[in-house]
């Protein structure tokens, strides 16, 4: 649980994941650095792409250039309300004259929408400041507290239709309320030499820190398109002044904690599950594996976890799964324990031998059957709950699942004496995840 509460965004999935893997005694790589002579037999790694994405392996005492990987795959974002670059959405007297501070926001992903409204939502994602040494640094930030909300509209002002429908606009009905304009106006004029403190209560500062904020904020060509309250709430959590911050990838989270449910504790309920569930075991399944006594010692491979962000709109950015970042990985660590002294060696022939002596496996989260919308499952392919993992195919590809490696994964729940795998098919009147 503590790792799902600790992951509201990728960049913190990413560090959670660090965190157990460092205290593993596995050891970060830096990209720009070749990877000769710092990789050996035994060892444990992991290097991170954008901070979002994370690639952890433990390479076998037996492993010699040509043989195989053994990989997982999960993902670390997830659908969420992301703030846009220019947060600031209303003027002093508040958003269209309501007295409201709401911040601009963008849906990402392919989120439901609906479930947003009317919940404590906080703040994530990272922030770059600039350093007492003038140097620009990225910090990771988490408002742990309800500080913006999506309220309904009142029954009483929406028509029987409207409430039966509940059609809503992404652009207009998921702007979040951040404070109310009359505390802005107490507060002084709210603008970014202002200052928050921990619980979000604001105060004056010094006039000269003031006026040197104010010239900032009229030349930098950022700042004035920036909610002056978000900013002073970023300082006050950061321990710095606002003109420090100079830009942010930040996004919205429900504040609730993950918790077990039902009457004997048989349900996790927790935001995120697609796929900080997967990411947590697969990070666990590296550690446990890697630190069990004698199984290294006599693996001819590399154990690889590879959690990529951006898979819910498409894994084709830079740090996606669609990126190079996995095939870089496994040549270079080919290439670390290749011979170059050797004329007769061929690095491409060892690193096709490599893939084609690896498995992959997608982890992601499967659709259980719904008690309420029995209708939507195809009736022989229909996972239970806590009945065994599942193997999702498709004949159109939209799962890379074929007759050989669905055998395998059956083959390996046999050997380790897990229940028997579920399948999962979707109805031929449905769309098809991926």
């Amino acid at each position: 649980m503590s790792y799902f509460d600790a992951s509201p965004d990728p960049f913190h999935a990413v560090q959670a994941s660090i965190d157990i893997l460092e205290a593993a005694g596995f050891t970060q790589l830096e990209s720009d650095v070749s990877y000769k002579n710092q990789l050996h037999q035994g060892g444990k790694y992991y290097f991170t792409k954008n901070k979002s994405t994370l690639v952890a392996f433990a390479v076998g005492q037996q492993f010699q250039p040509g043989n195989g990987f053994k990989i997982i795959g999960g993902h670390t974002d997830s659908p969420n309300l992301k703030i846009k670059p220019r947060s600031k959405k209303s003027d002093k007297a508040g958003s269209n004259g309501t007295g409201c501070i709401q911040l601009a926001v963008e849906c990402y992903g392919g989120g439901l929408w609906n479930t947003w409204f009317d919940r404590d939502l906080g703040i994530s994602g990272r922030v770059f400041v600039r350093g007492e040494d003038g140097k620009i640094e990225q910090k990771l930030i988490k408002i742990d507290r309800a500080v913006v909300r999506i309220p309904n509209l009142a029954i009483h002002l929406q028509t029987a239709k409207e409430r039966e429908a509940f059609k809503l606009n992404k652009e207009d009905h998921l702007v979040p309320i951040l404070s109310m304009a009359v505390q802005k106006a107490l507060t002084g004029d709210g603008g970014a030499d202002a200052d928050v403190d921990g619980n979000g209560n604001a105060s004056e500062k010094e006039e000269a820190t003031k006026t040197k904020k104010s010239a900032r904020s009229a030349e930098d060509g950022w700042t004035e398109y920036q909610e002056p309250i978000l900013l002073q709430m970023l300082a006050a959590e950061l321990d710095m002044d606002t003109s420090n911050i100079l830009d942010f990838e930040l996004n919205l989270f429900d504040v609730q904690k993950a918790s077990l449910g039902g009457a004997y504790s048989e349900f996790v309920h927790s935001a995120r599950l697609d796929n900080l569930a997967s990411c947590f075991m697969a990070v666990e399944g590296l550690v446990e594996y890697s630190s069990r006594e004698g199984a290294l010692e006599s693996d001819q491979d590399i154990s690889l976890v590879a959690l990529f962000d951006h898979e819910e709109i498409g894994s084709e950015s830079a740090t996606g799964a669609g990126s190079p970042i996995m095939g870089e990985a496994v040549e270079r660590i080919c290439s670390a324990f290749e011979d170059t002294n050797d004329e007769s060696h061929d690095h491409v022939c060892t690193y096709s031998k490599s893939i084609a002596k690896s498995f992959v496996l997608s982890v992601d989260q499967a659709h259980a059957i719904h008690p309420n919308y029995a209708g939507k499952h195809e009736k022989g392919h229909a996972p239970k709950m806590n009945d065994g993992m599942v193997i999702k195919r498709n004949s159109n590809q939209r799962y890379a699942t074929t007759g050989v490696t669905g055998l395998i994964v059956r083959e390996i729940a046999r050997k380790a004496g897990l229940k028997p795998v579920q399948e999962f098919v979707v109805r031929n009147d449905c769309g098809c995840g991926s």
